[in-house]
């Protein structure tokens, strides 16, 4: 603990630092990650979870949260979940902590910034620990999309819509991806030759136990849809990887928006997913305090809009501010990169413009193979990403995901298990 204080001090008196030797450098103040998992992903509506409500879901897994980090949970001060579908995720967050083991005394709130939620709260809740707020939090991300999705269930206001951009706003999401592929010339060979890829490097991944460390089993009921049977299963991998999937085969199957265009089909898009995640986190100091094992830094996380029409295309707004505030280059600085494969369209897009190398990017498939549990990505992505930068021996992951109405958001993280 002395020698980490002065290296703060230290720090503080020589040159400044910037780029990596920046965000790479250690300080009792660094907001760190100390667990990170996830239940397995599930198909909504007919997979493991179709039967498993949102609350049971997320009080699953704070108790495997309180049981694989052996902390007392009398020293969590805070949790915070992101959700999109539910309005009554803050009631359910702090209904299954205190069903989980967590004291009274543990606050619980919910936020909801769409396909981003996730990202989100790991956000509050790192910023909550460095202004100095709380000590110790726990972000998770969860959605049970069997329960519900994110539909608007009538039009805005009148005198709102009569902005074009707000209008744009009631746009499916389904019609945005068609506007990227139209707008950007993202033919269909390339949206379903990048899909093929996905799904055959989580096929890879999965075959190989690489999921197996991230994701923790989740016991639940599951009832025979014919008999109305229930029977007591545990849930214990990803249900999205489709074995043997190719281009050809993609290449079959039909527009799923043909109202907006022939581009985007259920083969090429993310598939309809339960599933949630928890990242622990607090500083560095309290890690070493309580014998805590540090997996990674968190380094910071930004926001930015854009037009709602081609919202998809998000990540190529977002990753450039959060990279430029840091100094930091994204072909040279950046070891592993998870950009969240809402469609194939924004996907092939985000690779092309950023020049990203694809090897970097969604190592072990994304969500058009995986699954896109929409609360639960943000929080999803870094626990998969710092899993491959583990398996890879490798420091920087940069996280990013667009976001419905026009929105991109990324995240920066430093692992720290070489």
């Amino acid at each position: 603990m002395a020698s980490e204080r002065l290296s703060s001090i230290l720090s503080h008196l020589s040159p400044t630092k910037s780029g990596v030797a920046a965000i790479t450098t250690k300080n009792p103040d660094d907001v760190v990650i100390t667990l990170a998992i996830r239940t397995p992903l599930a198909k909504s509506g007919k997979g493991g979870f179709k039967d498993t409500p949102l609350d049971y879901l997320v009080y699953s897994l704070l108790k495997r949260v309180l049981e694989k980090s052996r902390i007392d949970p009398q020293l969590i001060e805070d949790i915070c979940m992101g959700n999109v579908s539910s309005a009554k995720a803050a009631y359910i967050v702090r209904a299954a902590s205190l069903g989980a083991g967590f004291p009274v005394t543990t606050g619980g709130s919910s936020v909801n910034r769409f396909c981003s939620s996730g990202l989100k709260a790991v956000q509050d809740i790192a910023n909550q620990i460095s202004m100095g707020s709380i000590d110790v939090g726990l972000a998770i991300g969860a959605e049970s999309m069997t329960e519900g999705g994110d539909r608007l269930e009538k039009p805005f206001h009148d005198e709102i819509i009569q902005n074009s951009e707000a209008n744009d706003c009631m746009q499916p999401m389904g019609q945005t991806s068609e506007n990227v592929g139209r707008d950007f010339n993202i033919s269909r060979e390339a949206q379903d030759k990048y899909a093929a890829e996905s799904y055959q490097r989580a096929e890879r991944a999965q075959k190989a136990g690489w999921f197996d460390e991230e994701i923790v089993p989740i016991s639940t009921i599951l009832k025979d849809p014919k008999t109305g049977e229930e029977k007591r299963v545990s849930i214990t991998r990803d249900e999205g990887p489709r074995y043997g999937t190719t281009f050809e085969s993609l290449n079959k199957i039909r527009p799923a928006f043909p109202q907006f265009g022939d581009k985007s089909t259920g083969g090429n898009s993310s598939q309809v997913t339960d599933g949630a995640a928890a990242i622990l986190l607090m500083k560095r100091s309290k890690a070493i305090e309580l014998n805590q094992p540090i997996l990674a830094k968190f380094v910071g996380a930004t926001v930015a809009g854009l037009a709602p029409r081609i919202m998809g295309i998000g990540p190529t707004i977002a990753i450039p501010k959060l990279l430029s505030k840091f100094n930091l280059n994204l072909q040279t600085d950046i070891d592993i990169i998870e950009i969240n494969e809402a469609f194939a369209s924004m996907a092939v897009y985000c690779l092309n413009t950023l020049q990203i190398d694809h090897a970097k990017m969604n190592v072990r498939g994304g969500a058009i193979a995986l699954g896109h549990p929409l609360g639960a990505t943000g929080a999803r992505q870094i626990v998969t990403g710092l899993s491959e930068c583990r398996r890879q021996k490798k420091k920087i992951l940069l996280t990013s995901m667009c976001i419905g109405t026009g929105q991109g958001m990324a995240g920066l993280f430093v692992n720290e298990q070489l």
